[in-house]
């Protein structure tokens, strides 16, 4: 992203969050520094110190922000009643290119900084939850619905790490859709 023309009107805390988040999503969490953001957003830093003490704050709140719309997705998904196609929906929903995907695996990059720890062991926290029950309801035993949920997360981890710069760039992946079918296929227990 480039920098904008000068805006009208006042930015929320909100809008400084989520360009923090682009820029975390296209540099790293290190690159994220008040006077690039306000060039980025068209505005004075006076701007950014109205909401925030300090650029460590910003991060904070980017990352909640985030960790937000992670779970709001969770919770989305938990509605599909049917463990299967639920599993199903969250592999379709991996093979997309998305700006989430990016982030967090520039968060994974990141790992050591204290704020990012702690949104990073939610999230897992959370995901391999979500993978445990819905495997759980699939008809695995607790022992394999762990095991499983451990393997599927792996993959999708490594998945981020092999193919980072095509999904940066949105490019295609050669063979990616008929590889998530094989996921499914292999991890997805038969009902």
């Amino acid at each position: 992203m480039t920098a904008t023309a000068p805006r009208s009107g006042r930015l929320s805390a909100d809008d400084w969050a989520r360009e923090a988040l682009d820029q975390i999503a296209e540099q790293g969490v290190a690159s994220v520094a008040v006077e690039p953001l306000a060039r980025r957003l068209g505005v004075t830093k006076g701007s950014f110190y109205w909401h925030f003490p300090s650029r460590d704050a910003l991060l904070q709140a980017a990352l909640e922000r985030w960790e937000r719309d992670e779970q709001t997705a969770y919770v989305a998904l938990e509605s599909i009643d049917d463990a299967t196609e639920r599993l199903r929906t969250l592999f379709r929903l991996i093979a997309h290119h998305n700006k989430t995907h990016i982030i967090y695996s520039e968060l994974l990059k990141a790992a050591g900084h204290p704020a990012v720890d702690v949104v990073l062991g939610h999230v897992l926290e959370r995901r391999t939850g979500f993978l445990f029950k819905s495997f759980r309801q699939a008809g695995l035993t607790q022992k394999d619905a762990l095991n499983r949920a451990r393997m599927t997360y792996a993959m999708y981890v490594g998945v981020l790490q092999l193919e980072l710069p095509k999904f940066q760039n949105r490019q295609p992946i050669e063979g990616f859709d008929g590889y998530i079918e094989h996921m499914m296929t292999t991890l997805i227990p038969k009902v």
